[in-house]
């Protein structure tokens, strides 16, 4: 299994299931998938088949080049040059670091605030 596309397509139905506001259990009762099967699809630990990222773009509402990673905002490749998000953009690693950050204590939110501002010098 190609891991970096595995991690892609699972960061990108993460980000889209979560910007809908769908669990996990839904999405795949949606798609014809076991619970556990589409949990490790969305860890990166499988690939889907083509009937299934046929139907995950469908009800996720994401283009198949943004599930694989290959738009300048979903591609996550080692030594790709992103665009910067722009304020606003709903880039899914961007709405991803929201959400883990809305999980830290306010000790830990300060120390990403630290390190988010030397990276941004």
């Amino acid at each position: 299994m190609n891991e970096e596309l595995g991690i892609t397509i699972g960061m990108a139905a993460r980000a889209a299931r979560e910007h809908l506001g769908l669990t996990q259990a839904e999405v795949a009762e949606r798609i014809g998938l076991v619970h556990p099967v589409y949990s490790r699809l969305e860890r990166g630990k499988m690939l889907p088949s083509v009937p299934s990222l046929y139907r995950l773009c469908q009800e996720l509402r994401v283009s198949p080049e943004t599930m694989l990673g290959l738009t300048p905002t979903g591609d996550v490749r080692k030594g790709s040059k992103k665009q910067p998000p722009r304020e606003g953009d709903d880039a899914p690693d961007l709405r991803r670091l929201l959400h883990l950050a809305r999980k830290l204590d306010a000790e830990k939110l300060d120390a990403l605030l630290h390190v988010a501002s030397v990276l941004a010098r």
